[in-house]
């Protein structure tokens, strides 16, 4: 059973908006930072945004201004927003538990590897 679940990828068109959910169990939440990252184009595992238990943020420059993250502790998930959606958003999202690991010049296959807490992954899709 994993212990991160994922919901809400979809199909949106450019300059849409989606919002992402991760809920974690079977680890302590409240004191995990949290994050996201996406399989870019070159076959790259992208960090796209993280968030600390104590909620310090950090945002990749390809979407630093379009993309929030949050989190519930109460609810044990982490929330990414991503607003002024572009077609090249248009890939598969993962959620994971820091610490953080470089994950530079390999597959998010091979990244999920370094980390003991990976979701699944959800897709996103955004047509021009």
């Amino acid at each position: 059973e994993r212990d991160l679940v994922e919901s809400g990828g979809g199909s949106v068109q450019a300059g849409g908006s989606l919002r992402l959910s991760c809920t974690a169990s079977g680890f302590n939440f409240a004191e995990s930072d949290m994050g996201y990252f996406r399989q870019a184009p070159g076959n790259q595992c992208e960090l796209v945004s993280t968030i600390s238990m104590n909620n310090a943020t950090y945002y990749a420059d390809s979407v630093k201004g379009r993309f929030t993250i949050s989190r519930d502790n109460a609810k044990k998930t982490v929330y990414l927003q991503m607003n002024s959606l572009k077609p090249e958003d248009a890939v598969v999202y993962y959620c994971a538990a820091g610490p953080w690991i470089t994950c530079r010049g390999i597959s998010c296959l091979h990244c999920s590897t370094r980390y003991d807490h990976w979701a699944t992954g959800t897709q996103v899709t955004v047509s021009s």
